[in-house]
């Protein structure tokens, strides 16, 4: 049962080679559903930020949320909480990239104006450099790139979770440093709820316009790269179950 359980485990991290559709859109559905989540912790800023600080960060673990939040929250709810928050949907784009291999990588040089000129410039320089980006930046393009460019599983679970912690351990110090002037703003935003809350929903609404309009948007290229029919590079290599540990 043991051999079989590791094969079953292996089987899900073969790069370039995604498992069954059901699998593939669960994941995908959990990267969708923390972007959902964002938004509405964007939309919820001005009515949550001094109310409920737990659930904005439950919502949306953006940095400066975070820095608004840490000092309305003890040590061990702000790191637990933010910590299995915000990496909640990056083993899924890392899974996403690592399935779809130099399928992934063509979706990030189209649709990244950020990240699509590194892969320009080889996917060995990412290499070179991603875990420096992972450890530092974990966002959904690099979770996926570092899947397409083959990073290991644990490496990537490794600096994933360090840099994780680096990240709430900087801000918790940083909202230490400077818990006046945080509280400054948080006072300012309860002050002008309604116009905060105002922007928040025009801003949100023209997100969402472009989500569903434009071929760019975060979630169409979500859904290009489950759906794309263009086949996977077949030298994509399949890793042995003992990589994946």
């Amino acid at each position: 049962m043991a051999e079989s359980l590791s094969v079953g485990i292996g089987s899900l991290f073969q790069r370039g080679k995604p498992p069954a559709k059901p699998v593939v859109y669960a994941v995908a559905a959990v990267a969708a559903a923390s972007m959902v989540a964002g938004w509405a912790g964007d939309l919820l800023l001005a009515e949550i930020v001094d109310r409920n600080p737990l659930l904005l960060i439950l919502l949306s673990p953006r940095n400066r949320n975070l820095v608004l939040a840490t000092n309305e929250l003890s040590a061990s709810t702000y790191y637990i909480v933010g910590f299995l928050r915000l990496i909640a949907s990056d083993p899924a784009n890392y899974l996403l990239g690592y399935w779809f291999g130099e399928r992934a990588l063509r979706w990030v040089k189209r649709r990244s104006k950020t990240y699509g000129p590194l892969m320009d410039d080889g996917e060995s320089l990412f290499q070179r450099i991603g875990p420096v980006i992972v450890f530092l930046a974990p966002n959904n393009i690099v979770c996926a790139l570092a899947g397409a460019t083959g990073m290991k599983v644990r490496t990537f679970f490794v600096l994933n979770v360090l840099g994780t912690i680096f990240r709430l351990a900087t801000i918790r110090r940083v909202g230490e440093s400077l818990e006046s002037p945080i509280g400054s703003v948080t006072d300012w935003i309860g002050e002008h709820r309604i116009w905060v809350l105002g922007f928040s929903a025009a801003a949100l609404a023209w997100t969402i316009f472009g989500e569903f309009r434009g071929e760019d948007s975060e979630l169409q290229t979500l859904k290009d790269l489950v759906d794309e029919k263009a086949p996977v590079d077949e030298t994509d290599a399949p890793i042995t179950p003992e990589e994946t540990e």
